[in-house]
């Protein structure tokens, strides 16, 4: 179980900072880029491998708000990963270029532009939803105690600054609309700094982890409580 444990840790790892190498296209250039995503797609295999067990349970128990949207995220990053696939594929000029697989350039490039961005969006969402579950992870394999309230809420803080450089950064660069294909062409400052480029991406990434998590512990304390009080309801009915 402990190597299991580490296997999936080290998998989700590799590829959230293969998510953000991708995301630096600028910085790595074309041959680079295609391999990373080479690598992106071996390693979602691997998770989604090591994961079986949530698709065995698909059909199984109730679906409530926590647990659509959980479902809904994973269907989105599936569905992303697919189109970037066909789409890498079809401009590959280096890694599967002597598969000499055809499509429409045009519409490759704009399913590209697009499921990268939701690919981005949705898997920072990903995060978010099991931050807990991989903090506790973290925990568990590298045997650390809990740490002083007072450090607790200063990484609090830092997280919630981050958070909000994040958002910044979105509505600046216009993230939405690449996503929803109201620009049609990625403007990059290639004069830029690999190091500004990464913590700007980091930022982002952190604004939609952090709000996913949150937004999904605000949910699931909203249904505790609505549990909570049904059941006292029933208690005082039945001792009626």
């Amino acid at each position: 179980m402990q190597t299991k444990m580490k296997m999936k840790a080290g998998i989700d790892l590799l590829m959230t900072v293969l998510l953000l190498l991708l995301m630096a296209y600028q910085i790595t250039g074309q041959e680079l880029h295609e391999w990373f995503g080479a690598g992106e797609l071996l390693l979602f295999l691997l998770h989604n491998i090591l994961n079986m067990k949530w698709y065995g349970n698909l059909f199984k128990g109730k679906y409530r708000l926590p647990r659509i949207i959980q479902t809904i995220v994973n269907f989105g990053v599936m569905i992303t990963m697919l189109c970037l696939v066909f789409s890498g594929i079809v401009m590959s000029r280096h890694v599967f270029a002597a598969l000499s697989i055809h499509g429409p350039m045009a519409t490759a490039r704009m399913m590209h532009l697009a499921a990268s961005y939701w690919g981005f969006v949705l898997m920072s969402v990903h995060l978010g939803l099991h931050w807990s579950m991989i903090l506790g992870m973290c925990r568990k394999l590298t045997g650390s105690r809990e740490k002083p309230q007072a450090v607790t809420w200063i990484l609090r803080v830092m997280a919630a600054l981050l958070a909000m450089y994040g958002l910044y950064l979105f509505d600046r660069k216009n993230i939405f609309s690449y996503v929803f294909l109201k620009q049609q062409f990625v403007f990059f400052d290639f004069e830029q700094s690999a190091e500004a480029v990464f913590v700007e991406y980091i930022a982002m990434m952190g604004f939609l982890v952090f709000a996913a998590c949150y937004i999904s512990k605000g949910i699931a304390s909203i249904h505790t409580s609505k549990n909570s009080v049904q059941k006292n309801e029933e208690k005082e009915e039945g001792s009626r």
